[in-house]
């Protein structure tokens, strides 16, 4: 046990197989003392593919730092007793659980929910992809839609439920958390209604063209000598520097080119130049130049190239996988103080713990009484925001909505990159989704007032904020140790590309960028097209990004009611990415080649994939995961096919697709996804961002409200609390502020300044206010 980590104290009881291992896998890491409870001969998960050796690497990776026990009957009881939080695929029993003690934390991880007409519907991760709005964002315009790689939806979900459950156990008093993966993937992995990338414009993707959009220009790629490289070209100052770059050619000399819709206008003009440039240098070259100029640049690095190269290599980034010589494994997606919370210890054996568990339980948690009501449980926190773009608005806005009071601090110097809109407008709609709940204050921190204004709120407030570039906190005097001076129980939270450490750190870093740079882009195309890369509409991994550094950041607010002190959490994109391809990238290691672009030819059993059905692009997903899923889909096809084995079934996939192509044409997307899971078939219609909006699985969970905002004539759809609780309030549904809106109301209640005072600082551009007085 390592007292310095966070959830050192906090005891987890993991019932999970495969789904919802990556949510006790973040807790433990953090420090819980998640225990696994496994039937006796040991979960299906150990078997779980890739297996090498006889170990699953999937095992591996998702259950280091866990100890693991096989009890059940009196002894599981005595676990509940002294359990903080019970993290569990099954739906039975719960509410027994529940009645014994009031104040366990019981999170519920499950495909669809426990409540609703999709609950005892079958998931995979492709369908999960379809159904959550992603699939239809995925892919080039005039070709079938490509399923993104690796294991996002499920990944993603984790994170989410490891929030929730914090968030439950925060509040002190038990709960049962319902947690989605359909639910998650719509409102994590790219969310449609939620903020995007400044490239967007403001506009959300709910808003965008029915058809899968060719998103290619906002962030390109180009060939060059050796590769592939990307480029993010969006603030007006990195246009000069691809302007210098290019050599400053009179085509392209029209000041207008500073807007970013102009560029992209001019993007059939402007990106042959770019490729001209390009095509004799090498990656590393183009990288080294881009960074000179200010243009934000990345290589597409394959995933051998990313186990190896210097910038994870130099942080540890990936450790040794137990039992299996020369394998790696990302090390873990946070740091704590300074340190790494990565493998302290190797994923268990089956019952290894069992006895020592046993021999050490402490006397059982005294049973909290029974609350009724909702609240927000970070009500009382207060947190001073920095963040810009997606993932800086992303978290602060999972603490506004539950509770805690985030001051948005920015100034019309160093503008927000997400307040950047096609039409100008005062404020867009995936602004608005960013910053709900928020206040809005106008600070000048270039000026020494505006430092001073600043450190007088962190002694008043519990957390800061930011994604700047590494090392820009420090050299504006407000790192963690000028701040921890003023109040030592300040939590000081930053994320980067990259990392604040290694020699990538300074990088200009884009999600688009980090994408490219950890091999996924390079996966994200289809097969037939070297250059078919389809992840540029995606805002992945931001969102859940801030989902893991929102879970450290609680964790360690949780442990200062024990230390009284505070400290630092960091989480680098890149790093985010790497864990949630963490099998994937171990067998990579040590079969170099594994890890390559599979498009929608999804291996294992057959049919698997992407098949048409009736109506203009229109597609349903059908996934054959066993033998018995064969043997339901061949009921419904009625293919008169005796293929009782995957390998028969995989030596005539192609005969397959089109039995199942033919069948799915003559139906609807959503009928035929309904008969297929009525016959208990994994299979989701590729369900476009607005439909969302009506489907009924949704609708009876309570998944959106309405939302609304004085700028902003239409009301808008948001999504609701972060999972289905029992005692958790939903969130309020504030506006996102103007620039300094609040700015006045902020200094007299926060900090009791008189107003000749705050005149005397707006008069002195020290502080600034918006239009709108709070």
């Amino acid at each position: 046990m390592d007292e310095n980590l966070p959830l050192t104290g906090v005891r987890v009881l993991d019932r999970t197989d495969g789904l919802g291992e990556t949510t006790s896998r973040l807790l433990a890491d953090l420090g819980a003392d998640v225990i696994r409870v496994e039937p006796a001969a040991g979960a299906a998960s150990r078997q779980r593919e890739p297996l090498v050796d006889g170990v699953s690497l999937y095992y591996a990776t998702h259950n280091a730092n866990k100890r693991a026990v096989v009890v059940d009957g009196d002894d599981f009881l005595r676990l509940i007793d002294t359990a903080d939080i019970l993290v569990t695929n099954a739906a039975a029993d719960l509410g027994a659980l529940r009645e014994r003690r009031p104040g366990l934390v019981v999170v519920a991880v499950t495909d669809y929910g426990l409540t609703g007409p999709y609950r005892d519907w079958q998931a995979t991760e492709w369908t999960h992809l379809a159904l959550g709005g992603v699939l239809s964002r995925s892919g080039l315009p005039g070709r079938e839609p490509l399923l993104p790689p690796g294991s996002m939806a499920y990944e993603s979900a984790a994170a989410q439920a490891a929030w929730a459950a914090l968030l439950a156990h925060y509040a002190g008093t038990g709960d049962l958390v319902d947690v989605s993966v359909y639910e998650a993937t719509a409102r994590v992995l790219d969310p449609g209604f939620g903020i995007g990338g400044s490239a967007t414009g403001g506009v959300p993707a709910a808003n965008g063209p029915r058809g899968r959009p060719d998103a290619r220009h906002l962030y390109p790629i180009f060939r060059c000598a050796d590769g592939w490289v990307r480029i993010c070209v969006l603030a007006p100052r990195q246009w000069q520097g691809m302007f210098t770059w290019l050599g400053e050619p009179a085509e392209f000399a029209d000041p207008a080119l500073a807007n970013l819709g102009k560029r992209f206008a001019a993007a059939g003009k402007i990106y042959p130049a770019i490729g001209r440039l390009f095509a004799t240098r090498t990656r590393e070259q183009i990288v080294a130049e881009g960074q000179r100029h200010g243009v934000p640049t990345a290589a597409l690095l394959s995933p051998t190239e990313v186990l190896h190269a210097e910038q994870f290599t130099a942080r540890s980034a990936f450790t040794a996988v137990d039992g299996v010589p020369g394998a790696l494994m990302p090390n873990g997606v946070v740091e704590i103080d300074g340190r790494r919370a990565g493998v302290r210890t190797p994923a268990p054996a089956p019952g290894r713990d069992t006895a020592e568990v046993l021999a050490s339980l402490p006397p059982a948690v005294p049973p909290a009484a029974p609350r009724a009501g909702r609240s927000l449980p970070l009500t009382g926190l207060r947190v001073l925001d920095l963040g810009v773009i997606v993932v800086g608005a992303e978290l602060g806005r999972l603490f506004a909505d539950m509770g805690a009071e985030v001051i948005k601090v920015e100034n019309k110097a160093f503008p927000d990159g997400s307040r950047q809109t096609f039409d100008g407008s005062a404020i867009s709609p995936s602004f608005a989704y960013g910053h709900r709940n928020k206040l809005g204050l106008g600070l000048n921190l270039r000026a020494p007032e505006g430092i001073e204004i600043f450190k007088r709120l962190v002694a008043e407030s519990d957390v800061v904020v930011s994604n700047f570039k590494p090392g820009t906190m420090e050299s504006l005097g407000l790192g963690h140790d000028e701040l921890a001076a003023i109040n030592p129980g300040i939590v000081v939270a930053d994320s980067s590309a990259f990392g604040p450490s290694g020699p990538w750190s300074r990088r200009m870093g884009y999600g688009p960028l980090v994408r490219a740079t950890t091999g996924l882009s390079g996966l994200w195309r289809y097969l037939d097209d070297e250059a078919g890369h389809s992840d540029a509409s995606t805002i992945y991994p931001d969102h859940v990004a801030a989902r893991i550094e929102a879970v450290a950041i609680l964790a360690k607010l949780i442990a200062r009611r024990r230390t009284g002190r505070g400290g630092t959490v960091s989480v680098a994109q890149a790093e985010v990415i790497l864990g949630q391809l963490p099998h994937q990238l171990a067998l990579e290691s040590i079969r170099p080649g594994s890890l390559v672009p599979i498009g929608n030819a999804q291996p294992g059993d057959a049919p698997r994939g992407v098949y048409p059905c009736a109506g203009d692009d229109e597609w349903c997903v059908v996934t054959v995961r066993d033998d018995e899923d064969w043997r339901r889909l061949d009921g419904v096809l009625q293919t008169g096919l005796d293929l009782p084995t995957a390998r028969d079934r995989i030596a005539r996939r192609d005969q397959i697709d089109a039995l199942v192509s033919a069948w799915t044409s003559a139906r609807s997307p959503r009928r035929a996804m309904a008969e297929l899971q009525a016959a208990g078939v994994p299979a989701a219609m590729m369900q476009r961002v607005p439909e969302l909006l009506d489907d009924p699985h949704l609708a009876d969970r309570g998944f959106f409200r309405t939302m609304h905002h004085p700028r902003i004539a239409e009301p808008m759809p948001a999504e609701s609390a972060p999972a289905v609780f029992q005692h958790v309030a939903e969130p309020p549904l504030e506006p996102a502020p103007l620039p300094g809106e609040h700015s006045r109301a902020i200094l007299r209640r926060v900090l009791g300044l008189p107003g000749e005072e705050i005149d005397a600082l707006i008069a002195a551009g020290i502080v600034e206010h918006g239009l709108v007085e709070a």
